[in-house]
């Protein structure tokens, strides 16, 4: 059992952390300094003499280029067959990463979370933070986390390879990772631990605006096709509309020019890390019943809310905004799956 610690400027709770680690049980410690700096050798220097390894980075990378590092180093060890990551500023006790450890050895090949449930005092920013992940993450993916951002997450060996090829070295290397678990195979399962905030989690690197940005733009990366295909069918429908003056002719072949774009984009590049990932012979019959199944809700929307009075610029865009979210996750659950 190995623990990796991934570190950016921490202070004296990380020796704590590790102290009280050693003193309960006898898992090996990777620390990864994440270009602390000279300022904090010290703090280094007292984990490693309490039996710690520690690796440097030069720079600041981001926590999922130090956790990477860790697991590149791991899979040249013999005796790691299951590994925990934890944070370094005392939000996970030693009894919690002892549940996740056990946790591991009775689930293997499984993402093993250990979540909070935010009860108590808690800053108002984390609850706010994880709760919107959640239910985004819950939306697009299908699947209900309770703690979206936990750094306290249990892996076996044999997952490296798959660690190590997510991408992302920021934090949202920890939401890509659960965003992909399910098409690499692997469930995740839940560990409830304790909530633990000091000092209102002022030591956190975890700016609540800039880095929940990125999470969200690396969960929002899969809609960009969409958008694109809508702004180009919303283009289509408009010149073919007064081409032809035929609103219904305008729909479908504005919809059938759109989709052919989405189509390839989504297979291509936005739910598959390869192109030859997905079979065509069973994505695009699903994609083409999913397109005339929206086409005709689309041709019925739009016309009641014409015959309303609705200019066709307003009308398509409630439209649209209608039938985006259940078109993506058709996709994501069903079509591209």
């Amino acid at each position: 059992m190995i623990v990796i610690i991934p570190a950016y400027e921490p202070d004296e709770k990380l020796i704590k952390l590790v102290s009280d680690l050693k003193s309960k049980c006898n898992f090996k410690l990777l620390i990864i300094d994440d270009g602390s700096g000279e300022k904090y050798e010290s703090i280094f220097d007292k984990v490693s003499n309490l039996g710690a390894s520690v690796y440097h980075h030069n720079e600041n990378k981001g926590k999922g280029a130090a956790l990477k590092t860790a697991f590149s180093i791991i899979k040249n060890f013999d005796d790691a067959e299951e590994i925990i990551t934890a944070d370094c500023d005392g939000q996970h006790t030693p009894m919690d990463i002892i549940k996740i450890a056990q946790c591991i050895k009775n689930n293997k090949n499984k993402l093993i979370l250990g979540v909070r449930y935010f009860t108590g005092k808690v800053p108002f920013r984390s609850i706010l933070g994880n709760k919107l992940t959640s239910r985004i993450f819950e939306l697009i993916n299908g699947e209900k986390i309770s703690d979206t951002q936990t750094g306290l997450r249990g892996f076996s060996k044999s997952m490296i390879p798959w660690l190590c090829s997510i991408k992302g070295n920021g934090y949202e290397y920890e939401m890509n990772m659960l965003l992909e678990s399910e098409k690499y195979g692997y469930d995740i399962k839940e560990v409830p631990i304790e909530t633990v905030y000091i000092e209102n989690n002022t030591s956190s690197h975890f700016n609540p605006l800039i880095d929940s940005l990125r999470i969200y733009f690396q969960i929002l990366k899969y809609s960009m096709s969409s958008i694109l295909s809508g702004i180009l069918d919303f283009i289509f429908l408009l010149i073919i509309k007064a081409l032809t003056s035929n609103l219904l002719l305008s729909v479908v072949s504005a919809r059938f020019l759109s989709s052919s774009f989405n189509y390839v984009m989504n297979k291509n590049y936005v739910f598959s890390r390869n192109k030859e990932e997905f079979n065509t012979t069973l994505s695009l019959p699903r994609y083409i019943f999913l397109v005339i199944t929206v086409l005709i809700f689309n041709y019925i929307i739009l016309d009641y809310l014409c015959s309303l009075g609705v200019s066709l610029v307003i009308a398509k865009i409630l439209t649209e905004c209608t039938l985006f979210i259940f078109s993506f996750v058709v996709q994501k659950r069903f079509v591209f799956k």
